[in-house]
């Protein structure tokens, strides 16, 4: 096996960890298999680094992400330099990350953008990277600080790799990232609301409406300005929001609660009074909103 480079040399090499376990044990000398490669009994030195790379990738086919970083890293330090430290630098990255070794696979990482900042799979080491905290803020009860961090790093790949086919991957994370965002001010700002601390809450969701535009909050982030200003006894903002609603989600099942909660009242779904919402609401009408 020769060794491998660019980006699609490293589609190959991940496409070898999916295959490498129909080679079974053999006894090939060219081939690093249970039976030749016994770094117990023989020094890990004596190897060529090919066959190191061979077993890292061995490892990861059976599924031992942890057994086959080691083998890459092992590369790195007794190859420094070579071809083949710089292809198992961006194997070690993956291989932690397989194995949910986050802190080293961002390491691994930024250590092949730093060292090869001009190669190929220097867009792939950006994007695990990035991926070593996008993975971790599926719970939007979480530190935020992680999706701030990924959003910083799905940013760059977007900005520095444009036209690789990770920066179409990251544009997709990174909207759902900042879903994430907007999510966590939602909780928050229901939490203020069910307690009736209604100034805390609009401050939370007031953040949705100017900064979160274009998630899919927005919507129910209006509603419930609806409801907090009402309860305040501020009508002129709650019937702004409303008429904001009924603008751009007329469609939504927020509109329709708004409407009747104003109208229930016998009050208009329009803009009032000079308020944060009302230049929201022309911005809406000149079409610079959203």
């Amino acid at each position: 096996m020769g060794f491998r480079g660019s980006a699609k040399g490293l589609s190959a090499t991940l496409a070898v960890v999916a295959t490498l376990g129909a080679c079974g044990v053999g006894t090939d000398a060219g081939r690093v298999t249970d039976s030749f490669f016994n770094p117990q009994e023989i020094p890990l030195e004596t190897y060529t680094p090919e066959q190191i790379f061979e077993r890292g990738e061995f490892e990861l086919n059976r599924k031992r992400p942890e057994e086959g970083a080691f083998y890459f890293s092992e590369i790195e330090r007794l190859y420094p330099y070579s071809e083949w430290a710089k292809r198992a630098l961006i194997m070690q990255a993956f291989a932690y990350h397989q194995d949910g070794d986050y802190p080293n696979s961002r390491s691994a990482s930024q250590r092949f953008i730093d060292f090869y900042p001009d190669d190929d799979d220097a867009a792939y080491a950006a994007y695990l990277l990035a991926l070593s905290y996008y993975d971790q803020i599926d719970d939007v009860g979480r530190d935020q600080g992680l999706t701030f961090q990924a959003l910083q790093s799905l940013r760059q790949v977007i900005e520095r790799y444009p036209d690789s086919e990770y920066a179409r991957t990251s544009i997709l994370k990174f909207d759902l990232a900042f879903d994430h965002l907007a999510g966590k001010e939602m909780e928050i700002g229901r939490y203020y609301l069910r307690r009736d601390h209604y100034t805390a809450a609009i401050n939370r969701f007031r953040v949705v409406v100017e900064d979160f535009q274009t998630t899919t909050h927005t919507a129910e982030a209006l509603h419930r300005l609806v409801e907090s200003y009402l309860s305040l006894g501020l009508v002129e903002e709650a019937q702004t929001a409303g008429a904001i609603l009924g603008y751009n989600y007329q469609s939504t099942e927020w509109y329709a609660d708004s409407y009747k909660l104003l109208t229930g009242r016998g009050l208009e779904l329009k803009s009032l009074g000079d308020n944060w919402l009302s230049t929201i609401y022309r911005q809406t009408l000149k079409g610079e909103w959203l």
